[in-house]
């Protein structure tokens, strides 16, 4: 997601090189550069863990199946021989693509896991995106909303309204992470958990059962939901998907890292036919179709990360999950 800030320079290697060396039953990372000797504790976290622990919830309530994008995304090295990258793809009678990224060396983890529904259905976006490296970890949870709820109150009433006890539960261990740009936030729902935090065991326990209570919403309504008989409506769930899509594909601040790990082109297919799948199928719309104020004089998308220029530092909703600004 477009956090207003790029999550790609949060792994650029330090310099002068770090070298990290750890022994896989401890949690003490010991790093030397130029003789200096100092420890940097750094829990001990897979989030491989979270992955099977939702793909176990999942299988408990429906049945799932392998993707086809099963067969052609699994695993990858990076260029530097190091990275792995690992790939999870499912689906079900409902759910179009459950889908999961983890990539790991020595000095980061990255985790994305997202749920879409097919478009007979209007349940939220699953959205996991975490970020842990030996100084910092970026977090964003969230059901993202398929129709913005600026739009449609009665979205919010509907999927929102009633769970908002779950954001309230972790809000005081992970606080608002920053600023996050005007573009972005009409993405996101109440709900969202956008937090920055130093590793430690506690805290990412505490994130282990946040993002298991989220997905266990999530899950929920994805059975609750009733399939949508009205054309209409199916195709506005469709047109709200790969708007949503759309904007991922293009502007998602992971396209540096993955760029930098395993190609551009490499790059440029995982986002479009793995991660945000459905860009090329779901729609024929461009980024400009959706969003005209990003282009520019000859006709391409900006590289500019906001357009309007407001960004929220602090959380823009009320305690009831009312949009405050």
């Amino acid at each position: 997601m477009e956090f207003g800030f790029s999550i790609g320079s949060c792994f650029k290697a330090p310099n002068p090189p770090v070298l990290i060396s750890a022994s896989p039953n401890k949690i003490n990372f010991t790093l030397r550069r130029r003789n200096k000797r100092f420890l940097l504790r750094v829990s001990a976290v897979s989030y491989k863990e979270f992955a099977e622990s939702a793909l176990e919830e999942t299988r408990k309530r429906i049945v799932l199946e392998p993707s086809h994008l099963q067969e052609k995304y699994s695993s990858m090295t990076g260029l530097d021989g190091k990275t792995e990258l690992q790939m999870l793809a499912f689906k079900s009678s409902k759910i179009r693509l459950l889908r999961s990224m983890a990539i790991e060396n020595e000095t980061m983890q990255v985790f994305d896991f997202a749920g879409f529904m097919e478009p007979e259905y209007d349940t939220p976006i699953f959205c996991a995106n975490f970020f842990t490296s030996t100084n910092v970890n970026i977090v964003v949870l969230d059901l993202n909303p398929l129709h913005q709820l600026t739009d449609q109150t009665d979205y919010q009433d509907k999927y929102y309204n009633k769970i908002m006890s779950i954001y309230h539960k972790y809000a005081e261990t992970f606080p608002w992470g920053g600023k996050l740009t005007g573009e972005s936030i009409k993405f996101f729902s109440p709900l969202v958990m956008w937090t920055r935090f130093s590793s430690s065991k506690e805290k990412h326990k505490a994130l282990f059962s946040a993002f298991l209570e989220y997905y266990q919403a999530w899950l929920e309504m994805t059975i609750q939901v009733r399939e949508e008989m009205e054309p209409s409506h199916v195709r506005a769930n469709c047109e709200a998907q790969h708007k949503y899509l759309t904007w991922r594909a293009q502007k998602d601040p992971g396209h540096g890292l993955l760029k930098r790990l395993v190609g551009e082109a490499k790059a440029k297919e995982l986002l479009r036919d793995f991660l945000f799948n459905g860009v090329d199928e779901l729609g024929t719309k461009t980024f400009i179709d959706y969003f005209p104020e990003y282009q520019t004089e000859d006709g391409t998308v900006s590289d500019k990360r906001s357009i309007i220029g407001k960004s929220y530092e602090t959380r823009p909703w009320d305690l009831t999950g009312q949009f405050i600004g």
